[in-house]
C-alpha cells in the first residue's frame, strides 16, 4: 500500500527512491510490525486476561507448569498475525503474486489455529478441534497454496528439488511435487506447533529462521548474488524477504511478552500459522532441505514424539520421560529456562549450518 503510493511520487521526489530498494523495505517491514507488537500487546493482554481467555494445561506436564501457567492469556498468535499482515501490506510490491500466497497460507492456518484454540478454552481441555479435522483443514490450505503456485505462477523452477553443498544435484519432481509441497507445509506447521510448549521456546526459533529466510529470498531474488554463491536464480521472490522481515520483527516484539515468565502464550493460532507460511517461503525460493537445517530445532522435537509414539505402540516402552523432548529434559530436573536458553543456542548453530549452505557447493 504505503509502497505504491511512495514509489509513484518518485518523478516528484527523488529521495523516495530509497523505497525501491528491498532492504530499506526490509528494515521497514521490521520495525513496522514490532511497534505494532508494542502498541497492541498490552492492551489485549488485558482483554484476554479480563476475558478469561485462557488454554488449559496439559495435565501429564510438568506438575509446576500447572501451578505456575494456569490462568496465562492464549491466542498470542492474534497479534502476530496482526504484524506480519500489515507490515506486509504496507511494505511489499501487492502486485507480486508470491505475497499473495504466503499471506494466505499464514491467515488461513491463522484462523484454523484460532478455531482451534477457541474451542479448548470454550470447552476447558486441550483436545481443540479433531485431529482429523485439523489435519484436512491443513491439507486443503497446503493444497491451494501449492496448485496455485504450480499452475498460475511463472515459477519455472517450482517442481525442482536443489540439494544443498551440491551445484547440480537437482532432483525433478514432477507431479509430485505437489504432494511433496503439502507434506513440508503441514510437516512445518505442526512442528512448530509441538515446540510451542515452553515460554518463549518456539519464539525465537521462529525469528532465527525467518531472519535466515530473508537473507535467502533477497540472494535468491538477485541475478549477482545468485550467479556468485551458485544458487539457482528466481525472478521476483526478492519480496519475499519483506515477508520474512514482518515475521522477524513480531516475533521480537511477541517475545518481550512471551518471555519466561510469560504474559500470554502464543496458541495454535501463532504456531500453525508461522510453521506453515516458512514453509511456504522455503518452498518457492526451493530452499526446503535447507529449511529442515535452519528449522532443525523443529525437526528435533517433531521426531521425538514420532519415536516415542512407535515405541510405546510396538513395545509399551517410552524412549523418552515425556515427549516432545524439551518436556523429557524438564523431567530430568533442568529448569525450564535452563531448557530454553540451551535450545535457542542449538536454534543459532542449525541457523549458522543452514546458512553455510548457500556458499559451501
Amino acid at each position: 500500500m504505503l509502497y505504491s503510493f511512495l514509489t509513484s511520487l518518485i518523478d516528484t521526489y527523488s529521495f523516495l527512491n530509497v523505497f525501491k530498494y528491498i532492504t530499506f523495505r526490509i528494515g521497514l517491514s521490521v520495525v513496522t510490525s514490532l511497534i505494532i507488537i508494542f502498541l497492541i500487546g498490552s492492551p489485549l493482554i488485558k482483554y484476554f486476561s479480563k476475558k478469561q481467555i485462557t488454554g488449559p494445561i496439559r495435565q501429564d506436564g510438568p506438575i509446576d507448569h500447572i501451578i505456575k501457567k494456569s490462568g496465562t492469556p492464549t491466542m498470542g498468535g492474534l497479534m502476530i498475525l496482526i504484524g506480519i499482515i500489515v507490515s506486509t501490506l504496507l511494505w511489499s510490491d501487492l502486485n507480486n503474486i508470491y505475497i499473495w500466497v504466503v499471506l494466505f497460507v499464514c491467515s488461513s492456518l491463522g484462523i484454523l489455529g484460532f478455531i482451534d484454540d477457541y474451542l479448548k478454552i470454550k470447552f476447558k481441555n486441550s483436545t481443540g478441534i479433531n485431529a482429523k479435522i485439523k489435519f484436512l483443514g491443513q491439507f486443503f490450505i497446503s493444497l491451494i497454496a501449492i496448485l496455485f503456485l504450480v499452475y498460475f505462477t511463472d515459477h519455472e523452477s517450482i517442481s525442482n528439488l536443489y540439494f544443498p553443498f551440491f551445484k547440480n544435484l537437482i532432483l525433478q519432481m514432477g507431479l509430485f511435487f505437489i504432494p511433496f509441497g503439502i507434506f513440508v507445509i503441514i510437516g512445518s506447521s505442526n512442528a512448530v506447533n509441538l515446540t510451542d510448549g515452553l515460554d518463549g521456546l518456539a519464539t525465537v526459533p521462529v525469528m532465527l529462521v525467518a531472519l535466515s529466510f530473508s537473507l535467502i529470498c533477497y540472494l535468491v531474488g538477485n541475478t549477482i548474488f545468485a550467479e556468485y554463491l551458485q544458487i539457482q536464480y528466481i525472478s521476483n521472490v526478492g519480496e519475499l524477504s519483506i515477508f520474512c522481515g514482518s515475521i522477524v520483527g513480531s516475533c521480537l516484539g511477541f517475545l518481550w511478552y512471551n518471555a519466561p515468565p510469560a504474559k500470554i502464550f502464543m496458541g495454535d493460532t501463532g504456531s500453525l500459522s508461522l510453521g506453515g507460511s516458512i514453509a511456504s517461503v522455503a518452498i518457492i525460493v526451493k530452499h526446503e532441505i535447507v529449511l529442515a537445517i535452519v528449522g532443525g530445532l523443529f525437526v528435533l522435537e517433531t521426531v521425538s514424539v514420532i519415536i516415542q509414539v512407535i515405541s510405546f505402540k510396538l513395545t509399551g516402552r517410552r524412549v523418552f520421560k515425556m515427549a516432545p523432548i524439551h518436556h523429557h529434559f524438564e523431567k530430568k530436573g533442568w529448569a525450564e529456562s535452563t531448557v530454553v536458553i540451551r535450545f535457542w543456542i542449538i536454534a543459532i548453530i542449525l541457523a549458522l549450518v543452514g546458512l553455510a549452505t548457500l556458499k559451501l557447493r
